[in-house]
């Protein structure tokens, strides 16, 4: 016995003896990493305070974090980024991108718009339109190449039309559960969750129980329910108690998009709406929601003004409509009542891509140009052009702070063209309201833009300052951070982001855009 034990001791000291001075060899050599960012101020996306760090790349992961000169990290590059803030990459979970995103010209597949505002991921799919199939435009992003992240949800509107055209009818038992079928299939194919525009036809004409039932099949897969509501004018609660009735009665997380009050009358039920989300969350039901800090919003003409019944059939079963006087008669008051909900025709700004010339200009400027009424300026340009659009100013500032205060607020940019929330959603918020109006902290406006939202809408190891997590990091200098875009210029490049890296690679590079295209297609 005593043989045996001075025989494992003799061979325990052997090993210590060679190995260990081989591992602490190993050790005492400097670490390379592919990037070195020191002496930055590090928001790591959860924490409650920033703190100065280094932070290394390698590949496309965080690699390293921590003090460099002490544990003798080396990179192959190094950033000083004394002065300067590192966060993860914003994730914006409202956008319409579908379409840069699938251009033929490597510049707008860039997603720039996004990139110089520190955005590195983008879901696209909302309001109820969504590409499909999900698994073909994943594939196409991925083999095209693509400047920023990009995920996708299954737009109900989109799968609603496959099965039922754009009509206002009830699907049986066996379109339902086609409906079903698809949502499933997008899904499987990596889709996030589900998005609806029930303010848009043809999401509009679906009832309640409908998107319970497609809303089940989506749970069953983890994802997440993401809605644009009946309205966000006077029944702005009664289409926010929809929107928790959904989820009460299918478990599944729910998430708001652009939050917001439209049109006077909408204004005093800011505390009522708060009071009513605060409490369903503090009931344990998952709900959140994103807000674009802009007292305007954006939307087609046609949506913004026509009564849903007379968009039953699509467009031209629409016009079709306008060629009879006594429906065209009803649409026109409809139109009225739907002008006065966003605050009045001066309150309507028009930009319609095919016809710049009106570009700016008011209902009423065009109505006193054409002498004629506001309604029937809608009902000409609706017949001349196919998707005008329009920016409404129906919002109040205090009603967008007092949703910005709120802890399960992210930013979300819903970017259109010719609304500079596209260019400027991100940067305008910071600049704005953390720095110069002090509304919120910049830890929280952070926080809010990257973790957050990366756990709402299940997007693994990205939003957060992780080793190991994907190299999602952005640098910016806070004090030339600007927003330039506005409504007289609403194409305008953010300024002050100094790098912008996409899965490791710098997309933006001393401000200035490198030409490739590090992001790739999202799947859950």
């Amino acid at each position: 016995m005593m043989n045996k034990n001075y025989y494992r001791l003799v061979c325990q000291l052997l090993f210590s003896a060679l190995v260990c001075p081989l591992m602490i060899s190993a050790q005492s050599k400097p670490l390379q990493v592919d990037y070195l960012i020191k002496d930055a101020w590090v928001f790591d996306g959860f924490s409650k305070d920033s703190v100065k760090t280094d932070i290394g790349i390698t590949g496309d992961k965080i690699s390293y974090i921590g003090n460099s000169q002490k544990d003798k990290i080396k990179g192959k590059q190094l950033i000083n980024a004394k002065g300067l803030y590192l966060s993860p990459g914003f994730i914006d979970p409202h956008t319409h991108t579908e379409a840069d995103l699938s251009a033929k010209e490597k510049e707008t597949r860039a997603n720039l718009p996004y990139l110089f505002q520190g955005v590195t991921t983008v879901v696209d799919g909302n309001d109820g339109a969504s590409p499909y199939p999900i698994a073909q435009k994943l594939a196409e992003w991925n083999k095209n190449g693509i400047g920023t992240n990009a995920a996708l949800l299954v737009g109900h509107g989109t799968i609603r039309t496959k099965i039922l055209g754009r009509n206002n009818v009830k699907p049986n038992e066996s379109q339902l559960e086609k409906m079903k079928e698809l949502f499933g299939q997008g899904m499987k194919d990596g889709a996030f969750g589900m998005s609806t525009g029930l303010y848009y036809a043809p999401g509009s004409y679906a009832e309640t129980d409908e998107v319970v039932a497609l809303a089940k099949v989506v749970k069953s897969f983890n994802g997440i329910y993401d809605t644009h509501m009946r309205s966000e004018g006077t029944d702005v609660l009664k289409s926010i108690r929809e929107t928790i009735e959904i989820g009460e009665r299918t478990g599944i997380p729910l998430h708001i998009s652009h939050l917001k009050l439209s049109g006077i009358e909408a204004w005093k039920k800011t505390e009522e709406v708060l009071e009513l989300i605060n409490r369903t969350i503090d009931s344990g039901l998952k709900l959140n929601a994103n807000q674009y800090p802009f007292t305007a919003s954006s939307t087609g003409l046609s949506a913004a003004t026509v009564p849903r019944w007379a968009e039953d059939g699509g467009r031209q079963a629409l016009l079709q409509r306008f060629k009879d006087p006594v429906l065209l008669d009803s649409i026109k008051k409809g139109i009225n009542r739907n002008i006065k909900g966003r605050s009045g025709p001066s309150n309507i700004v028009l930009y319609i891509k095919a016809a710049p010339e009106f570009n700016g200009k008011s209902l009423t400027t065009v109505a006193k140009e054409w002498g004629k009424t506001p309604e029937d300026v809608v009902v000409s340009l609706l017949e001349q052009y196919s998707s005008p659009k329009i920016i409404s100013h129906s919002m109040n500032e205090e009603n967008v702070q007092a949703i910005m205060k709120q802890p399960w607020v992210m930013t979300g940019s819903d970017g259109t063209s010719g609304h500079p929330r596209k260019y400027a959603s991100f940067t305008k918020k910071i600049r704005e309201y953390v720095l110069d109006k002090k509304i919120i902290s910049m830890t929280r406006a952070i926080n809010n833009a990257t973790y957050l939202t990366a756990q709402t809408f299940g997007i693994d190891k990205r939003g957060a300052i992780k080793v190991g997590y994907y190299a999602d990091v952005i640098l910016f200098d806070p004090q030339t951070l600007k927003d330039t875009a506005n409504f007289d210029n609403p194409f305008e490049y953010a300024q002050g982001m100094q790098y912008v890296f996409v899965n490791g690679k710098p997309a933006i590079e001393r401000g200035s855009y490198t030409g490739i295209l590090a992001g790739i297609a999202l799947k859950k």
